[in-house]
């Protein structure tokens, strides 16, 4: 028997490699042929072949992320969570030799494990997360195209910044109108995708464009990318409902290309017409009437309202209403409340650029390279580059933006900064179109700095957090998103950590801990970083090592725990091993001592990328019994070195 697997999760570090490690063991133990794929955070390893699939028997896709399954129909196939790839790997293969796997369909909704419907964590994340990654290339290029036609091709008139018809450069604005007209429907097409796979699309993205549009339902403004999200997610679960409908098996292979992309998209567009659609027509302009009404009544409380708009859908409804308001306030020569809006505009991309140069622990990889692009969209006035990252994080995004948005708006109205033109950001204020310039920008920077500092108080660190699971299992969970690290090698201050080894040596050993408490464990190996010239200050890291323990312990269980801590006192990414053979109280859930540590320090700029390479190199390697078990065994550090050499 040849069984093949894949495994996935949202960080693609740990638990990618543990399922695989221990479906792979499972396999030699249980006598069968096993090859698994992952995927993981430096891409796919050891890929299945198309040979592989055809003699395969079955196959486990152990994944908490969304893995294609379409080279797999007509073959037997389990799909379920990476949990399951850890906790029940010899459970799987045995179903698999059991024959009670049911067959996979390009056209099937759902593969059921055990006659029970696949389960995965945080499925909506996952589905949500599927939608923002097709939408973001989308955002980039049309702001960017857009932002440059305005810079080059754009005049300053009394109604706006135009761009002349028959210039070059109103063909790129339309390119970049374009992108962002495309938006939202990918955004609702890919999440439907990612619930009920390829039928969802076409639902899902007919969805969306009804979203963005407002003329299905009367409004000016559209319902933006919340009502994308809710467009994809109403697509993804009609669909999936209508596969589940029993058909005559003469309309089975005609189901996914005809009915189901007819029925799903009718379905949905007609709820978002008469159900969702209407009533946030209706609110959309009694919001406009009210705006009306506060003129001259409470200056201060009408830009605190404008710059919430502004900011809480980044280009979606609320902030049209905003936005037409402050237009036709223009139209009759009141130029002091366009000027809040103008700066509320620009905060969102400039703050949360501003926050991943910054406060780059916050932040993935990719999401670094977008803040780039979202510092640059605001420059011109294009919220909509906020737009990622709200869609990735809303709980904590969304109040940083608007806070921000709010304290530049009121600074705006009280200074009196007036904008002449239909538009925002720091580009009307180059052209020549703000009144009272100094005070827009010194708004605009002000709102900017308060929406980084939000989003440092509100946002956790994107970095590998090691905690215990269930009864001997370990588990490595993000503490914000899904992190991927884009080079297999990872450079810090000038240390490539291809493996342990790179980053600990001899010095940084000991075999025979004399601490019979953890914080004196702790002060031990603290102490040999400092001999060896790792810290600045012992106690900073010590601090920064509490802090990290108060949160949760780092006791794995198996006789494992990894203390770690980040602090600008560590100069460089560096462990240090230890061995307590009596065995020291971590509190792990398990109830087992901690026998073996490994106390990792990394510098605070760059946390995120050496910590997560880190744990990955250890996650795999102390799966291993054997491995932990030839640990306990050293005599000396130069045993315990030879076997940390193999972690890589």
């Amino acid at each position: 028997m040849k069984v093949l697997a894949v495994t996935a999760c949202p960080v693609g570090i740990a638990h990618t490699y543990m399922a695989a490690e221990n479906l792979q063991k499972a396999g030699e133990t249980l006598g069968i042929d096993i090859k698994v794929e992952t995927q993981g955070s430096i891409g796919v390893e050891n890929p299945l072949t198309e040979q592989d699939i055809q003699e395969a028997d079955g196959i486990i896709i152990a994944a908490d992320k969304e893995v294609s399954k379409e080279r797999f129909a007509g073959k037997k196939v389990i799909v379920t969570g990476v949990q399951d790839g850890i906790r029940k790997p010899e459970e799987l293969i045995k179903q698999i030799e059991s024959g009670n796997v049911p067959i996979y369909k390009a056209d099937s909704a759902v593969t059921q494990e055990s006659g029970k419907s696949k389960k995965k964590e945080n499925p909506i994340y996952k589905h949500l997360m599927n939608g923002v990654s097709y939408m973001v290339p989308f955002i980039v290029v049309g702001g960017l195209l857009i932002a440059l036609a305005l810079t080059i091709g754009g005049e300053q008139t009394p109604g706006g910044i135009v761009i002349p018809e028959d210039s070059i450069w109103k063909q790129i604005e339309s390119l970049g109108g374009t992108a962002f007209m495309f938006m939202v429907p990918i955004l609702a097409g890919f999440i439907a995708v990612s619930i009920a796979d390829r039928p969802g699309l076409v639902p899902g993205m007919i969805g969306g464009y009804i979203a963005a549009n407002g003329s299905f339902y009367g409004s000016e403004a559209g319902a933006g990318f919340i009502g994308g999200i809710i467009a994809g997610f109403l697509a993804g679960y009609v669909v999936l409902a209508i596969k589940k409908v029993k058909v005559p098996k003469a309309m089975q292979p005609v189901m996914p290309i005809i009915f189901i992309p007819i029925i799903g998209s009718v379905v949905v567009g007609l709820a978002f017409i008469y159900i969702i659609g209407a009533p946030v027509a209706q609110i959309f302009e009694s919001l406009t009437t009210v705006l009306a009404g506060m003129q001259g009544a409470s200056s201060i409380l009408l830009a605190l309202i404008l710059g919430a708009m502004i900011s809480v859908d980044m280009g979606g409804p609320f902030n049209k209403v905003a936005f037409l308001f402050g237009s036709a306030m223009i139209a009759e020569g009141n130029y002091e409340i366009m000027g809040p809006i103008a700066v509320a505009i620009c905060i969102p991309p400039i703050g949360l650029g501003l926050a991943t140069f910054i406060f780059k622990n916050k932040f993935r990889q990719d999401e670094r390279e977008a803040g780039k692009a979202s510092f640059t969209m605001g420059l011109f006035g294009i919220t909509e580059g906020a737009i990622p990252f709200a869609a990735q994080d809303p709980l904590r995004v969304i109040p940083s933006i608007m806070v921000g948005s709010m304290v530049g708006s009121v600074i705006a109205m009280m200074a009196s900064v007036g904008d002449r033109v239909a538009h925002g950001g720091p580009i009307v204020a180059v052209l020549g179109a703000v009144d009272n310039v100094i005070m827009f920008f010194v708004a605009a920077i002000i709102g900017s700095v308060v929406t980084a500092l939000m989003i440092k108080l509100l946002k956790k660190d994107v970095d590998a957090v090691v905690v215990a699971t269930d009864a001997g299992n370990v588990a490595v969970s993000d503490m914000d998103e899904e992190v991927e690290v884009s080079q297999q090698h990872v450079k810090q201050d000038k240390v490539e950590i291809n493996k342990l080894t790179d980053i600990t040596n001899l010095n940084l050993i000991e075999t025979e801990l004399t601490g019979t408490t953890r914080d004196d464990v702790i002060d031990e190996l603290i102490a040999k970083f400092d001999a060896a010239g790792v810290l600045s200050s012992q106690a900073d890291y010590r601090n920064a090592i509490l802090a990290r323990e108060a949160e949760s312990t780092t006791g794995l269980g198996m006789n494992i725990a990894i203390p770690h801590g980040k602090s600008n006192a560590v100069k460089r990414p560096t462990v240090a091993f230890g061995i307590k053979q009596d065995g020291i109280d971590w509190k792990s859930l398990d109830g087992t001592d901690a026998k073996l540590i490994f106390m990792i320090a990394v510098p605070e700029e760059s946390a995120g990328d050496a910590h997560l390479k880190i744990l990955q190199m250890l996650s795999r390697k102390l799966m291993d019994d054997g491995f932990r078990e030839q640990l306990l065994e050293v005599k000396n550090k130069e045993e315990a070195y030879a076997l940390l050499e193999t972690i890589e």
